[in-house]
C-alpha cells in the first residue's frame, strides 16, 4: 500500500476511533484510541461497533434459599438478567458453565448465586481467583454485603500478601470462600494442602 493512502487510512480510522472514544470513552479515551490507531495503523484491518440492547430479564429461581433471595432484594434485586437464571439452572443440574458477556453485566452473580447457596447448606467451599488485588477485594466487599444484607452466614475472607500470617491457617481451615490470586495460590496455599 502506497505511503499515502496509509496515511489517509490511518488518519481515517483515527478520525472513526476518536469519534467513538469522545462518545463512549470521554477525552482520555479518545487520546488512548488516537495513539493506539496510530502505532498500530498497519495493522488495523477493519472497526466496527457492537450496539448496546436492552437486557433480557427472568424472575428470580423458585429454587433459590430464602434467605439468599431476601438478600438480593435487600439490595434492589427482584430479578436476574436471563444469563444467570440460566447459569443459577445449569449449576443446580451439576453443569458446567460459561458465560461470556460485557463488562458490568452481571457475571458475578453467576458463580457466586451457586456457590454462596451451597455454603449456605454447609456443602461447599470456594476458592476465587482474581488477577488483580482490587477486583479480588471488590469481590469479597460484594460478598460481605450480600451477606449482611440477608445474614446468610457464609464466611467470605481475601487471602493475599497483605493476610496475617497467623490468620492465614484460619482462613483455609474456616472460610467458605477464599477470595486470592493465582500467586498466593502457589505460594501460600497449595503448599499447605493436604
Amino acid at each position: 500500500m502506497p505511503a499515502q493512502a496509509l496515511a489517509k487510512r490511518t488518519e481515517d480510522d483515527e478520525r472513526r476511533l476518536s469519534t467513538l472514544a469522545d462518545g463512549q470513552l470521554g477525552r482520555d479515551g479518545a487520546l488512548l484510541s488516537a495513539r493506539l490507531a496510530r502505532r498500530y495503523a498497519d495493522r488495523i484491518t477493519g472497526n466496527f461497533t457492537i450496539p448496546g440492547r436492552e437486557g433480557r430479564y427472568a424472575p428470580l429461581p423458585a429454587d433459590l434459599p430464602a434467605a439468599l433471595k431476601a438478600a438480593l432484594q435487600a439490595r434492589g434485586i427482584d430479578r436476574l438478567y436471563s444469563h444467570q437464571a440460566e447459569a443459577w439452572a445449569a449449576a443446580q443440574a451439576g453443569e458446567h458453565v460459561a458465560i461470556v458477556t460485557p463488562t458490568a453485566s452481571g457475571k458475578s452473580l453467576c458463580y457466586t448465586l451457586p456457590v454462596v447457596a451451597a455454603a449456605m447448606g454447609g456443602n461447599a467451599k470456594a476458592l476465587y481467583l482474581f488477577p488483580t488485588k482490587a477486583l479480588a477485594q471488590d469481590q469479597v466487599a460484594e460478598l460481605l454485603e450480600l451477606n449482611r444484607a440477608g445474614e446468610l452466614g457464609v464466611k467470605a475472607f481475601t487471602f493475599d500478601g497483605d493476610t496475617p500470617g497467623d490468620a492465614r491457617q484460619a482462613i483455609r481451615l474456616h472460610g467458605d470462600i477464599v477470595v486470592s490470586n493465582p500467586d498466593m495460590l502457589h505460594q501460600a496455599i497449595l503448599p499447605h494442602h493436604t
